[in-house]
């Protein structure tokens, strides 16, 4: 039943393609509060190249919890520019029967949030310091 969620929920996201240093990415979009709060949850897996955009209403410190986070993931925390302040790379996944105060969290600063499978970054010659370049983007909406 979680794929159909996953499957069914996918559709319902815009997507747009950000261009890294080696790859073109193909990102869903969570502009809406309930996007962001549903974020990759439950989705078994993450073809290459593909992961979701995460817009925030203003550029500042963001904290993510990867409850129901299935497949370990690399986060980029983006400024308004598209330059990327910083990279988490291979977030752990939490076996669902984790007590939510031991599930992993994940901090940093930006306007946009991009979550990829783990070592995708590094595949496509993302770093801090890189800059990406955004697509004309939705406004964050509560």
């Amino acid at each position: 039943m979680c794929n159909l969620v996953a499957v069914a929920l996918a559709a319902t996201l815009g997507t747009v393609v950000v261009q890294a240093p080696r790859a073109a990415l193909t990102l869903e979009v969570a502009s809406t509060a309930a996007q962001r709060e549903r974020g990759l949850m439950n989705r078994p897996k993450l073809p290459a190249h593909t992961g979701m955009l995460f817009v925030f209403r203003d550029d500042a410190p963001v904290q993510f919890w990867m409850k129901n986070t299935l497949v370990p993931l690399d986060m980029l925390f983006v400024a308004p520019d598209g330059s990327v302040r910083s990279v988490t790379r291979n977030v752990p996944i939490a076996d669902p029967k984790t007590p939510d105060d031991l599930i992993p969290r994940v901090e940093g600063r930006g306007k946009y949030v991009i979550e990829l499978p783990a070592g995708e970054s590094a595949r496509d010659g993302i770093a801090a310091g890189t800059r990406l370049t955004l697509p004309a983007l939705p406004s964050a909406q509560p």
